[in-house]
This record gives structure tokens, C-alpha cells and sequence, in this order.
């Protein structure tokens, strides 16, 4: 299983002309089947689709659209265990505790993989290791 972080998501629903090669590679990899993610990629999907300084801003009713579609695939919930463990690799790596969040539950799913554009392309965390489909 590849865990999808919101970059992903983002780009899938862009609509963006200097986005269009990203917007296409962020639609192929969500027609995969081995994909899962977190509530916290959804919300902060849901966030940052509908804030209304962002030019190709999202409806409330597009944005619950796609994350209805997109949990179709395996969703990690949020859990006390994965906030303690997220605040200890967060240290650990010196990463953001939000992107140490994305690892920690990757690694809860089971993902070896990370999707995102956000953390550095081969960059491996015990096991966990970041992939960037857009590069």
C-alpha cells in the first residue's frame, strides 16, 4: 500500500493551467487501487480545496464530493497513538509534527510508501519512505 498525502488530492481537483501536468499525474495515481490515507490528509484536502483565497477554489459541495469518492480507499483514523508517536518522530526527524502525522500513519496503515511533494523525494523514515510522483 502508498500512502497519498494532500498535495495528491490538491492537484487531482486543480484546475489550474500551470498545474495541468500535475493535475494529470495526481489523476492517474488515484485511479491506483494500493492507495490509502489519513483524515488529516481529507481535512486538510477539505481546508485548503475551499479557502477562499485560493483562485480555483472548491465549492463546499465539490470538496465533499471528492472526499466521499476518495474513501472508497482505506482511511487511517486519528488516534491518541499516532498523535504521541507523530510528536516523537516529529523531534526525531525534524519535520513539521503535521508531516511527521502523514508518516507516523502511513506507517499505522502499513504503507512503506508516502506519495507527497512536500517531503524530500527518498527521504526514508524507519521504513517509511517518501516518493515524489510529481518530480
Amino acid at each position: 500500500m502508498r500512502f497519498v498525502d494532500t498535495n495528491v488530492l490538491l492537484y487531482a481537483a486543480s484546475t489550474a493551467p500551470d498545474e495541468a501536468r500535475k493535475m494529470a499525474v495526481a489523476r492517474r495515481v488515484l485511479e491506483s487501487s494500493d492507495l490509502a490515507m489519513s483524515v488529516q490528509v481529507l481535512q486538510e484536502f477539505y481546508v485548503q480545496a475551499t479557502r477562499p483565497s485560493r483562485p480555483d477554489r472548491l465549492t463546499h459541495e465539490q470538496a465533499t464530493l471528492l472526499v466521499e469518492a476518495w474513501i472508497r480507499f482505506p482511511v487511517q483514523e486519528n488516534t491518541v497513538p499516532i498523535l504521541i508517536s507523530a510528536a516523537r518522530a516529529a523531534e526525531r526527524y525534524r519535520i513539521s509534527y503535521w508531516d511527521a502525522a502523514i508518516v507516523e500513519a502511513a506507517r499505522t496503515r502499513g504503507c512503506k510508501t508516502v506519495l507527497s511533494e512536500d517531503l524530500t523525494d527518498g527521504r526514508d523514515f524507519d521504513g517509511v519512505r517518501i516518493e515524489n510522483p510529481f518530480k
